[in-house]
């Protein structure tokens, strides 16, 4: 590949820049891949595939690319993605080269990276691209049991391929345009796979199940085919892990998708090899003539693992085991040399029936040869060395639940639907006025992430480890604002007392109500003034500069931070002022019985100054102290 040493000190130093002293990896192998994979291939061009249309492989490279963006917050990763899918998506939202009668589930995959790009800009011609591909699968045939047949040609077939390639897009569409109905039919997908195609001895799961039994591949009793292939559980495993970013925490279904994931990677765990670390093309025979390891799988599984642990699904153990995949993917498939980065090892394809005919058989699984810098296999490397560059922090937050207010900040938008939603400061908003990139954050450490959607509640805080108030409201930015009152104020107090961790982000007057909200900070020895300091004209990008110190007791690290337009905090016992300008205080913090409370001039962390796909110069790492940030709220 084409990756020269002056390309890794631009793309890694120059687009993190000072982020790295807030966790991220500057020089980490996934980093230095993603790099290479923009220079490579241009918008998503990979020619792998064996042509540039429309398909699975290059929805998986932009996968990887977008769990890179997610993970480090450079903003190169974004507009990567967005050029690919400019490719396919038209202005009036149509997609060039769709083969809709074919009714592939392979031909739904790219559409996450559709999605990805609708919920960052909201234009609406993603959104009909990606309304096209629900409706496909609306369409799709199904088998008796109601299970999505893997494509037209394959009657009565599914694939475990099949359940990467919809279910994770269908679980983001529902979520995004409230679709709740879905997920019990995306789960009903999964759960099928998970009763007819896991073996009872070993927990491996077939390739392949033909419900009509009529394939010559298909067991006459069971219809499974043959052999165990790696992939084909790779897909099955990282699906279960990205359904259950988007699936409700009630959804019904949900505690049998985490056991199904923890079946699934127990036995990937058991299967490991335990001489090289890695996983076999044919799982359960290593070692055995012909077989060989093999990259896509091993990368596969060690995202799904390393997430796994990370959201709180699996056992902290499982850690262990994809540390060590990790190392051994490192030594066994990437090369390097004259500055060049290269992935070997990944498998072209694995299929079953067709033309020419596939059998399943094993001599037909290790007959199927490896090549160097395969899209999908890339794709999977750059999700696995996403987790690994969180992996170090991801135990410190485990069992945490971190609050975001939707009451006292309730604005809400029309969608691209006509749907009414909250938005502005949310985990779930992913445009410029969303905490995405600051709920990621607190991911990293293993914390949850919850939202309070009415006046806080003694029993809902209860359920909560960290509460975060951002901007409230003023009628100008909600019609019908709600403001701290007595009430609330006592239920908040009486939380921190009891050792909560409360996070406190003013804004400015024209953005923000003060007199009511005071009611609550003034209790703590925190007063937001309501003024207008930091104030920004144009790209005059110096006068938002903050600069934070390292050892303040808050922040691990220095920060060049950004705040535009900002109030001013007045601190009195038991607060202490944590970051000055000039005389300003931007930064304050009270220890209030048991708990503590952080207090800012403005919600200084949402996507517009995190993200980095924006304007603001790349000296200010809002990111990297948003996780600095994070690390602090949990360690409380």
């Amino acid at each position: 590949m084409k990756f020269f040493a002056g390309l890794m000190l631009l793309g890694c130093l120059g687009a993190q820049g000072a982020v790295a002293q807030g966790g991220i990896a500057q020089d980490s192998p996934s980093r230095l891949m993603a790099a290479s994979v923009i220079e490579q291939w241009p918008a998503g061009t990979s020619t792998t595939g064996g042509s540039e249309a429309w398909g699975y492989e290059e929805g998986v490279l932009l996968d990887g690319m977008a769990a890179e963006w997610h993970t480090t917050a450079d903003g190169q990763d974004f507009h990567y993605i967005k050029a690919a899918v400019d490719r396919y998506v038209t202005a009036d939202g149509a997609i060039t080269g769709y083969k809709a009668d074919a009714h592939s589930l392979d031909n739904i995959e790219l559409g996450r990276a559709v999605l990805l790009v609708y919920r960052v800009t909201q234009e609406p011609k993603y959104y009909k691209a990606a309304k096209f591909l629900h409706e496909q699968l609306e369409a799709q045939p199904r088998t008796a049991s109601g299970g999505y047949w893997h494509k037209q040609i394959y009657p009565n077939q599914m694939w475990l391929d099949g359940a990467y390639m919809a279910e994770p897009f269908r679980a983001a569409y529902a979520a995004t345009f409230h679709e709740s109905g879905d997920f019990a039919d995306i789960a009903k997908q999964l759960l099928l796979m998970d009763a007819h195609m896991r073996e009872p001895k070993t927990g491996l799961m077939r390739h392949g199940w033909d419900e009509s039994k009529k394939m010559p591949w298909a067991d006459a009793k069971t219809g499974l085919s043959p052999e165990v292939w790696g992939r084909a559980m790779g897909w099955y495993a990282m699906a279960l892990v990205d359904v259950l970013d988007w699936m409700p925490a009630d959804q019904p279904q949900r505690p049998e998708l985490v056991a199904a994931l923890n079946r699934t990677m127990a036995a990937v765990v058991k299967y490991q090899d335990a001489k090289t670390g890695l996983w076999w093309q044919v799982m359960d025979k290593g070692g055995r003539a012909g077989n060989y390891t093999e990259a896509s799988a091993s990368c596969m599984f060690v995202y799904a693992l390393a997430k796994g642990v990370r959201m709180g699904y699996l056992p902290q153990s499982d850690e262990a085991s994809a540390r060590r995949g990790w190392e051994a993917i490192q030594k066994a498939f990437v090369t390097t040399a004259d500055g060049k980065m290269a992935l070997d090892g990944t498998v072209k394809v694995g299929g079953l029936g067709g033309k020419p005919y596939r059998s399943g058989s094993y001599d037909y699984y290790i007959g199927e040869k490896t090549r160097v810098n395969d899209a999908k296999g890339i794709g999977a490397f750059l999700l696995a060395g996403s987790e690994m560059e969180q992996a170090s922090t991801e135990a410190l937050g485990q069992g945490k639940t971190v609050l975001v207010d939707a009451w006292f900040n309730s604005q809400t938008r029309q969608n691209a639907a006509g749907q009414t939603e909250l938005f502005h400061y949310k985990w779930d908003d992913d445009t410029n006025n969303g905490f995405a990139f600051f709920g990621r954050a607190f991911q990293r450490y293993g914390a949850k992430l919850a939202t309070e959607k009415t006046a806080p509640t003694a029993a809902d805080l209860k359920k909560a480890q960290i509460y975060i108030l951002a901007s409230p409201d003023i009628p100008s930015k909600n019609p019908n604002p709600h403001y701290m009152d007595e009430k609330s104020g006592k239920v908040i107090a009486d939380w921190v007392k009891r050792g909560g961790v409360l996070l406190l982000m003013e804004n400015d007057g024209p953005n923000a109500e003060f007199t009511h909200f005071d009611t609550l900070s003034d209790r703590f020895g925190l007063h937001f003034n309501q003024v207008l300091v930091n104030h920004v004209i144009g790209a005059d990008y110096p006068a938002g500069e903050i600069e934070i110190p390292a050892g303040t007791g808050v922040f691990e690290h220095s920060h060049l931070a950004y705040m535009k337009d900002t109030c001013t905090i007045s601190p009195a016992k038991p607060a202490k002022a944590v970051v000055t300008k000039g005389n300003d205080v931007m930064i304050a913090v009270a220890k209030y019985g048991k708990g503590t409370v952080f207090a800012v001039v403005d919600p200084w962390v949402y996507n517009e100054y995190v993200d980095r796909r924006n304007h603001l110069p790349l000296k200010y790492d809002n990111f990297a102290g948003a996780i600095d940030l994070a690390g602090w709220a949990v360690r409380q």
